[in-house]
Formats: C-alpha cells, structure tokens, sequence
C-alpha cells in the first residue's frame, strides 16, 4: 500500500499513553486525549450494511464499540467485537465494519493525525464507491 504517511505509528502509541481511568466512589471515567484528535463519530450501520475494506494514509484511528453485532476486519484479523471493545488502527492498515446483527450497532471513531474524508482508500465496496 504505497503513500507518503504524514503521521507515524509514534502517534497512535502517544494516543494510547494518554489513555488513562479515573476511579470514584460511584465507578469510573476513561479518559482519551483531545489534542490529537482530528475528528470524533458515532458510526452507526445498520443490519446488512458494511463499509468500505480501505485504508488512509495520513491518519491512525481509535475505535470504541458500542453495540453488539459487529464484525470487524483490521489486516488479516476477522472477529465480532465486545461491547467497549477498543480497537487501534495504524496508518495504511487494512479495515472494515459490518453490521451482522439484527439491529443497528455503533461505533466511536477518532482520527488521529492530520485528515479529512479524503483519506479513504477504497479496495473493496459493496455500494460500487471508489476512492473519495
């Protein structure tokens, strides 16, 4: 997977440094870093869909599932996550999600590095998309 990556694998590890749990009386709170952070979602796919197989070039992602129902591929790695599963992505790291349930499942996605929704390289999509 060819591409000049802006960010290194340095960033995604300084991300999950920063990673820390706050215990109360009442339970916990994690906590991710901000900083880093060039854009937060909740990725909702509904039963039967799928996103792109891609990769990006300039930008890590960090995961957090939501919901049951999900199958996820990170390289050669195929599994239905747990709820509050975290998943880190490298640059230029093959992905994709699928909704396998019966019901809508989500995802928290944060980009790390410096990106937009033009870093998506498409090498396989169920809908006939391309790179965007």
């Amino acid at each position: 997977m060819p591409g000049k990556r802006k960010n290194s694998r340095t960033s995604i590890d300084q991300f999950k440094k920063d990673i820390f749990d706050d215990i109360r009386p009442w339970g916990k709170f994690r906590s991710f870093p901000s900083k880093p952070a060039r854009s937060i979602k909740i990725i909702t796919i509904n039963p039967g869909g799928a996103l792109s197989l891609q990769y990006h070039i300039n930008r890590s992602e960090f995961w957090v599932v939501l919901d049951k129902g999900l199958e996820i591929t990170v390289g050669n790695r195929v599994w239905e996550p747990e709820e509050n599963e975290e998943v880190f992505i490298d640059p230029e790291v093959t992905h994709r999600m699928k909704c396998i349930g019966s019901k809508p499942a989500r995802i928290m996605e944060i980009w790390i590095g410096d990106s937009d929704e033009e870093d998506i390289v498409r090498l396989d999509d169920i809908y006939g998309r391309h790179r965007e």
